[in-house]
């Protein structure tokens, strides 16, 4: 007899289900985009044991009538691919018909649904057998509970984490799942206890603020560009929320969140100088376009994409973050010495980040009324009068704040017109040096701290960048050759690159085994610094099989600003420092050095007073 035989059908379902379903945050994945295409506007996910025990998902979506409940738990059954030519425009999450069946397989699960017109379907399955089927009520919308998944898999059930790690990939992609449709009211609750919670008004930066934060959100700025087949919106923070991990940037496309190498240096290339060394922005950006332009049937989970215009998007996201950032003022203010806030009681879990900013909001007002209320004329009962009035409209607030946008209409916000690179740092006028290292300057908007060294980093960067980009590859002889020396490998590389090194002006001649000399070089390379540049061009081909000269005369530049700006404990006077400050003004990006650090900080005069409490 033969030996290649056909997989029976359950463990087909089972070698199908290691692909799709890798843990619990798998399957909500999976359900939750199906309640989406199902036009859900609420979804309710309830776990216990971060869902090994039990995964509850509700929603209000179409439902299903009986005989597609039951078609729905078949392999490869779908309502969205008819024919090949669907394949090439996938509009919907779910396509494959793939989800229900593998997730059955695995587990215990029960489905009830309703298209609301008539009774419901109640069916329950064991490792992807029906065991049982009955009529339900007709609430419209569909309830689905995964119980024991992998209890016929154990060796999968081994490779589950801790609660903690499970539960963290939940909210991870509830929180991706949020931000990718903040017109859906999302909820999660773990053992009764209620996590995560979204309004569904429509509103990203409310739920940003929601995930990250009511500070982060504050420092979101709004992004929109547009190409013929392309459009970009969304939000980025600026250069001063960074976080260690890429984890941050969320892209989605066309409604789907994905993880996409080329839409990450985008992003990355769009911040550029503005963010330190090793940290990462956080970013939200939907991209909406045809989707015949992008194929999303590449990946088991369709986490990842292709896309047939890739070059274009990505100088899409780039210029459109760049010029975003060419409008705002980037100067980051100094910590604030935030008060202890009173903690008010209620069903809305977001509620304190709106608590957060009305008190801001009210220390504001009464900083407006403290002259006032100062002047000897003012009597106490209207002191008293004032502060009862205060009171009532911040207790209105309570009442009504999660009605509240967080900011003014994003389209509207970002309808501004691009400042000149002046007008974006106010003129600061220098009152002092500290340690010979920061320059002290002040204005009517407060205190400034100024590092000098990062400052005129900032501004010889952008003189090199220029004056290297302009020079043509014209080489120049030299007097005596420099020589290098490389491992095997890196003269292997050598000689396989030979080619390419001689279109940009370096020629490599041997000199004994794995030694070389070069006797010319362009002539834009900067002086004291040509070691250093060849030794990068032959980095780049070790680790990136190509020479970006556009990156080593950006680094070249970097270099060149860096060893011959002034250096710390170097005293400058008045005129000096006045100078400095009048040039960095009129750089292009003046709030950062070529390595991301911060030049500018500000002490703004209300937060001076607070600090002496001058205002409390």
């Amino acid at each position: 007899m033969g030996k290649i035989k056909l997989m029976p059908d359950h463990l087909a379902n089972k070698i199908a289900a290691g692909e799709v379903v890798e843990r619990p945050a798998s399957v909500i994945k999976e359900l939750v985009e199906n309640s989406i295409d199902a036009n859900s506007k609420s979804i309710k996910v309830e776990l216990l044991e971060a869902g090994l025990q039990q995964i509850k998902i509700t929603d209000d979506g179409d439902g299903m009538a009986e005989e597609d409940c039951e078609h729905a738990f078949f392999r490869h059954a779908t309502s969205k691919i008819q024919n090949e030519n669907d394949l090439f425009h996938v509009r919907t999450l779910g396509f494959r018909g793939e989800a229900l069946a593998s997730i059955a397989a695995v587990s215990r699960l029960s489905i009830q649904t309703s298209t609301g017109n008539e009774a419901g379907t109640r069916l329950e399955l064991e490792g992807g057998k029906l065991t049982n089927k009955s009529k339900s009520d007709a609430r419209k919308g569909t309830e689905i509970i995964v119980n024991d998944i992998f209890f016929n898999t154990p060796a999968r059930l081994k490779y589950m984490k801790t609660i903690h790690t499970e539960l963290g990939h939940i909210t991870d992609v509830l929180n991706r799942m949020a931000l990718a449709h903040p017109e859906v009211k999302f909820s999660c609750s773990h053992n009764g206890k209620q996590l995560f919670h979204t309004s569904g008004r429509g509103d990203l930066l409310q739920v940003i603020a929601q995930i990250y934060g009511m500070g982060t959100a504050r420092k979101m700025v709004p992004v929109v560009g547009e190409t013929k087949d392309f459009k970009v919106s969304g939000y980025i923070a600026k250069p001063e929320v960074t976080r260690a991990s890429r984890n941050y940037i969320s892209t989605i496309i066309n409604g789907r969140y994905i993880r996409n190498i080329t839409l990450n240096k985008a992003v990355m290339q769009g911040y550029h100088t503005l963010l330190p060394i090793g940290r990462n922005p956080l970013v939200v950006l939907n991209v909406e376009m045809d989707p015949i332009l992008v194929d999303v049937n590449v990946h088991p989970a369709k986490l990842e994409v292709r896309f047939s215009k890739e070059q274009e998007l990505f100088e899409l996201v780039k210029t459109t973050i760049q010029s975003t950032f060419r409008k705002e003022t980037l100067i980051p203010e100094a910590p604030e010495q935030k008060k202890p806030v009173k903690k008010i009681h209620t069903t809305q879990p977001a509620f304190h980040f709106y608590e957060e900013r009305e008190q801001d909001a009210h220390e504001q007002r009464k900083k407006s009324m403290d002259h006032l209320l100062d002047t000897p004329s003012y009597q106490t009962d209207e002191k008293r009068e004032v502060d009862d009035h205060e009171q009532n409209h911040y207790q209105e607030k309570q009442n009504e704040v999660i009605k509240e946008m967080v900011k003014e209409d994003p389209k509207e916000a970002t309808v501004v017109q691009e400042k000149t690179d002046a007008e974006r740092v106010p003129a600061m006028y220098p009152i002092g040096q500290l340690h010979g290292t920061y320059i002290l300057a002040q204005n009517e908007q407060g205190l400034y701290i100024v590092d000098q060294h990062a400052a005129q980093e900032r501004i010889k960067y952008e003189f090199y960048t220029e004056k290297l980009g302009e020079v043509e590859n014209e080489v120049q002889e030299l007097l005596v050759p420099l020589t290098f020396d490389f491992s095997k490998q890196e003269a292997l590389r050598i000689e396989e690159y030979h080619e390419e090194l001689m279109q940009v002006g370096i020629f490599f001649e041997a000199f004994g085994e794995n030694s070389y000399i070069i006797r010319s070089h362009p002539i834009w390379f900067p002086k004291g610094f040509e070691v250093e540049v060849i030794e990068e061009m032959v980095e780049q081909i070790m680790s990136e099989e190509r020479i970006n000269i556009k990156k080593i005369r950006e680094d070249a530049a970097t270099l060149m600003s860096c060893k011959r700006s002034i250096k710390a404990n170097h005293y400058l006077n008045h005129n000096d420092m006045f100078q400095l400050l009048e040039d960095l003004r009129k750089s292009t990006d003046p709030f950062t050095c070529p390595h991301g650090r911060p030049i500018i900080v500000h002490f703004s005069e209300y937060e001076m007073e607070k600090m002496f409490k001058r205002v409390m």
